[in-house]
């Protein structure tokens, strides 16, 4: 009897135990290019919301992670083929991403906007965009929203490996504007030295179907690992690591309706 009590006690902490354990961490996936989301300190360790919103989860799950850098439109196929077992960096949650990966509830929402030379008028038809040499960031959902909506209004688009190379363009006058998330251009641009006389202009960009429902992680379809952390963003929404974090970096509710 003892030895079944002992084995049924073998089997429960089996089961109880993380789906990685300690010897095999979780590799999440980031592109550490875009405050406050992730950037590099000056000693070259990651920062940003992004990244402590996933230690908090990985803490929350009780699991290792390891944080893989990698240019943002190379994540999801190091995803695919097993470099890393998920993405928590700024994607959003889009029709075309999940024929390719599944999404865990979101963790922020914010809009896109365009950002040019302050006071330049762009109405909501966007019609002043005519001929205007546009930056975007290749394979992101911004690139994908410029070329379907802007470029058949006239609109030159000028896609780039990242967003810190447009800045560089935009601020040398070699692109007239740049389309990004608002919070990201608003930090990584508008509040630098570079981005004086630059502004926010025209319409705020929310369609679902280029802008999703929100930013979530990207896991592997079909994978266990998207429950796992769902539960852990609800964990850490109820138990106010979350607006810790967030007021370390934004004076607003990111997280949005």
């Amino acid at each position: 009897m003892k030895k079944l009590v002992l084995l049924g006690a073998l089997a429960l902490s089996v089961l109880s135990l993380p789906t990685f354990a300690d010897d095999k961490p979780v590799k999440i996936g980031i592109e550490a290019a875009y405050p406050p989301f992730a950037s590099k300190a000056p000693d070259g360790s990651i920062v940003g919301f992004d990244y402590d919103i996933g230690n908090a989860l990985c803490e929350e799950m009780k699991v290792k992670c390891v944080w893989v850098e990698q240019e943002f439109d190379g994540l999801i196929p190091a995803l695919k083929v097993r470099k890393i077992d998920a993405i928590l960096s700024s994607m959003s949650i889009t029709e075309d991403r999940k024929k390719s990966v599944d999404f865990t509830n979101k963790y922020y929402n914010t809009p896109a906007r365009l950002v040019m030379k302050a006071g330049t008028p762009v109405s909501d038809s966007l019609a002043e965009l005519k001929g205007k040499n546009i930056g975007v960031q290749r394979g992101s959902i911004h690139e994908r929203f410029a070329r379907e909506v802007l470029a058949p209004l006239g609109a030159e688009i000028k896609p780039y490996g990242s967003q810190n190379e447009i800045y560089l363009d935009v601020a040398a006058g070699r692109l007239d504007g740049t389309v990004a998330d608002a919070t990201l251009l608003d930090d990584g641009f508008l509040k630098t030295d570079a981005g004086k006389g630059f502004a926010f202009v025209g319409p705020a960009f929310t369609d679902v179907k280029y802008f999703g429902d929100g930013v979530g992680i990207a896991v592997r379809k079909g994978d266990a690992l998207k429950d796992k952390i769902n539960t852990a963003i609800a964990a850490i929404r109820e138990n106010g690591k979350y607006k810790q974090i967030q007021d370390k970096y934004f004076a607003f509710d990111i997280y949005g309706k």
